[in-house]
């Protein structure tokens, strides 16, 4: 007799916290990695800091309010409120100290020997402090406001992601007092000790060698110069972090985008999650800062040198030393659009049939093209189009204005909610909403993160739509760095449902069913079970099935069950995960047959692909959605099929069976929620998937 299992025991599934974490070790996996080109090692380090510092202003924060507010509720895995909170505080020191690790130990002694020398203030030559000091004088000492501590000054407010100077200054009678500087953000946070470092001469010609110093050691070597006719005993840095994540009420609100402005100004006032400080703090000054920051003993971290990883884009960003760097890669145009020149030709080549993308490899420029010509093209009569992070230079929302300008009619739903994004996003809603563009901000209690652009065009005496649907949003910077899927379709069915779906976004519209497109919160949930659901039965009657899902996030239990019966019934289930994934592979009787996989390297792995083999009628389908509650639940989501034979054999024989192969950059999730790195067996070949498809 075959043993039940409950599928919702708690044993049976990973901390969704933990599981964010054991990603961001991967990412500081590549900062180790010594067959990457050093300045990239350098870059994977800020990507650390920065994602740390994310992780600890949403998600750290979310829990905290839950303790504060006494909401005791379970996580699926069996946790408290409380147990993640030290369990997240013992992973974090882990992987922060770690990280300093890496940088001290490996980054700095070889950025060293290659000429980019970062040197501790007390460690430059007489010539050096000159330069630096000169700096200071010049330029950082009219930025700088210390700000006393006493009776008639209050302790200052000291805003997120800030470094600080805590000094402790005696005055001529011997007391002591305390005042607290901030490092100003405005200038670089690695001071260029030469005009040339981390630039180009004025000759042209590109330096080899490059120094810098943190500016905190140069402000900290200077203070007496801010208090003059005292004596400075010490000063301590410290970084805060605070809760970042905006609680909106909307159904309180009478404008959603004066409601966002006020919450954005709100945020610099969150509550402090982290104190990050050095371990030659005193206990009294220690004392001081948790006093008035409001914050506990465990929202203080003990670290190394530097305070705030995410410094180390400076020297990336600005070193120009490209032997250092990725060879840069130039992408694809697809052979479909390689000689459309006109509107008219753009709009023939979609006609003739889907065109499939594959960000970075493929340019992101043909989709800025589509939408170029759709502003110019005299037959068009409509652009409507999904805004999710644009970013701050958005050729996308150019061309939209372009086209309300020549009197197109334009609708736009800018999602003022994309977290980080919304100051950006409320500045575009602005600019379309001056030129006429119909501007919403999006569905009370959903935020949109679908990706969708519908061009309504006359041909003939009837209309023709033109869609682009894609994995990932419309900003032609990080096009060049986040892997995505996109399709260019006029299929009718297509088109009919994505007017559905905006009137849906603009419009009144309980609109139940769509044709092709599954649009979360309403069908999405519904057609992925019933196609896991279908695989799970064709393994019962001894038919073909396996399951091959790519994605962010597997979070969603309900969906981790699903997957648990399938791989019960005999499926085959892979899942590419690049991040958080709370199902535990490997468990006998459960999920043998399940394999995560995670791939992380020089492009972050950002497309949502479902593939089901569907007894050898397969069916593939791309789209916005990770299998997570908020996306099944409470977002607007698209995903779409892939129809054109071709390219399914495309996807799954050439894209999906390069993942599965890699044996370079994949992690295997094992049982216990470690990961392991895949190494080439002898004789086999070596397969980078993103070195793969770049070639």
């Amino acid at each position: 007799m075959t043993e039940i299992v409950d599928l919702a025991s708690p044993a049976l599934y990973l901390n969704r916290e933990l599981s964010m974490l054991e990603f961001q070790r991967r990412v500081l996996e590549e900062a180790w990695d010594e067959s990457k080109p050093l300045l990239e090692r350098a870059k994977f380090l800020a990507i650390f800091g920065s994602n740390m510092d994310e992780f600890f202003m949403v998600r750290v924060s979310g829990i905290r309010k839950q303790v504060e507010a006494r909401i005791m509720e379970i996580s699926p895995d069996g946790m408290t409120p409380p147990d993640q909170l030290a369990a997240i505080r013992k992973l974090s020191l882990e992987l922060l100290s770690e990280a300093q690790r890496c940088y001290q130990r490996k980054l700095l002694p070889k950025l060293d020997k290659m000429g980019i020398h970062i040197i501790d203030y007390h460690k430059l030559t007489k010539t050096q402090k000159e330069r630096a000091d000169s700096y200071f004088k010049e330029v950082v000492y009219p930025v700088l406001t210390p700000l006393a501590l006493d009776p008639g000054h209050p302790f200052p407010h000291i805003s997120n992601l800030s470094l600080n100077l805590a000094i402790v200054i005696r005055d001529k009678k011997g007391n002591e007092k305390f005042a607290r500087l901030k490092v100003p953000d405005t200038l670089p946070r690695l001071l260029p000790i030469k005009r040339s470092s981390g630039g180009v001469r004025k000759d042209g010609t590109i330096p080899h060698q490059h120094y810098f110093v943190w500016l905190e050691q140069v402000i900290a070597a200077n203070l007496d110069d801010l208090f003059p006719g005292m004596e400075v005993t010490a000063a301590h840095p410290f970084r805060i972090v605070r809760d970042a994540d905006i609680e909106i009420q909307e159904l309180e609100a009478d404008d959603l985008l004066e409601t966002m402005q006020q919450n954005i100004r709100k945020r610099k006032f969150g509550s402090v999650v982290q104190v990050a400080i050095y371990e030659s703090m005193p206990e009294n000054i220690r004392e001081l800062l948790v006093d008035n920051l409001e914050v506990t003993r465990n929202d203080v971290y003990v670290l190394d040198s530097p305070l705030g990883l995410s410094g180390l884009w400076q020297l990336y960003g600005n070193v120009e030393r490209h032997d250092l760097k990725d060879t840069p890669y130039k992408p694809r145009i697809p052979k479909a659009l390689k000689y459309a020149e006109s509107a008219a030709d753009i709009f023939e080549a979609i006609r003739n049939d889907n065109i499939l993308f594959h960000h970075p490899y493929d340019s992101f420029k043909p989709v800025v093209d589509f939408i170029n010509a759709a502003a110019r093209d005299p037959h068009v009569l409509a652009i409507k189009q999904t805004l999710y992070r644009v970013g701050p230079n958005a050729p996308v929302v150019e061309a939209l204005l372009e086209a309300a300008e020549r009197g197109k009619q334009v609708a736009v739903l800018v999602e003022l909610k994309a977290r980080f994004d919304e100051e950006s996003n409320i500045g575009w809603a602005r600019a379309l909403e001056e030129v006429g563009v119909h501007v919403v901000y999006g569905l009370v209690g959903l935020k949109t993160h679908c990706k969708v652009t519908m061009v309504v065009r006359q041909e003939g005496e009837g209309i023709r739509r033109y869609l682009h649907l894609a994995t990932g949003n419309y900003n032609a910077n990080t096009s060049r760095i986040y892997e995505d899927f996109g399709i260019f379709t006029s299929d009718n069915d297509m088109g009919a449902d994505a007017t559905d779906l905006f009137n849906y976004l603009t419009g009144y519209s309980t609109k139940q069913e769509y044709r092709k497109l599954l649009v979360a919160p309403v069908s999405l949930r519904k057609k992925l079970e019933k196609m896991i659901a279908r695989e799970t039965e064709h393994a019962r009657q001894g038919r073909k099935a396996h399951l091959i899902f790519k994605l962010n996030s597997l979070v969603d239990p309900h969906m981790i069950q699903l997957l648990y019966q399938a791989s019960q019934a005999g499926v085959q289930v892979d899942l590419l995960v690049r991040g958080m994934c709370c199902l535990r592979p490997g468990i006998k009787g459960v999920s043998e047959n399940i394999r995560v996989v995670s791939i992380v390297g020089r492009y972050l792995e950002h497309s949502r692909l479902f593939y089901f083999l569907n007894d050898g009628k397969e069916n593939i389908y791309l789209g916005s959605a990770d299998l997570m509650p908020r996306n099944l639940n409470h977002r607007v989501e698209v995903v779409f099929p892939v129809e054109n034979k071709d390219q399914i054999h495309f996807l799954r024989n050439r894209i999906l069976e390069t993942y599965l192969k890699d044996n370079t950059r994949a992690r295997i999730l094992q049982s216990d929620g470690k990961y392991t790195r895949t190494i080439p067996e002898a004789g086999k070949d070596v397969v980078d998937v993103q070195e793969t498809f770049m070639n």
